[in-house]
């Protein structure tokens, strides 16, 4: 795997140690693409999720994190938060959801584009 910025376990879900290997791949490679344009870290704070740690946190049941297409990384200020926003953007993420805290991207095939609010 040729993914410059991140480790696999990063994405890991906290009650599945090595769960990062099942992120998809194309979606780590436009994750590491929308990092490379930003030029600051991405602190990731949710990626794969397994099906009782999802519903555990009350997310949706059909999250794209369940299948690996997804990831939420952390934001600090309204900066941070436009230059990791125009990153993805920049980098082709298509669906993103913005919170006070964290921005959501994801790559899921089986859903429509769509930016949204938490």
């Amino acid at each position: 795997m040729n993914i410059k910025y991140f480790s696999l376990s990063e994405f890991d879900c906290p009650s599945l140690p090595n769960s990062g290997k099942n992120m998809d791949y194309e979606f780590l490679q436009k994750l590491d693409k929308a990092r490379d344009i930003a030029q600051i870290s991405f602190r990731i704070t949710s990626g794969y999720r397994s099906k009782e740690h999802n519903e555990s946190i009350g997310g949706v049941k059909n999250s794209s994190h369940l299948r690996g297409y997804a990831a939420d990384i952390a934001v600090g200020s309204g900066n941070e938060r436009y230059i990791i926003l125009n990153a993805l953007i920049k980098a082709g993420f298509k669906r993103i959801g913005v919170a006070k805290t964290f921005i959501h991207c994801d790559t899921d095939p089986d859903k429509h584009n769509s930016v949204w609010t938490y």
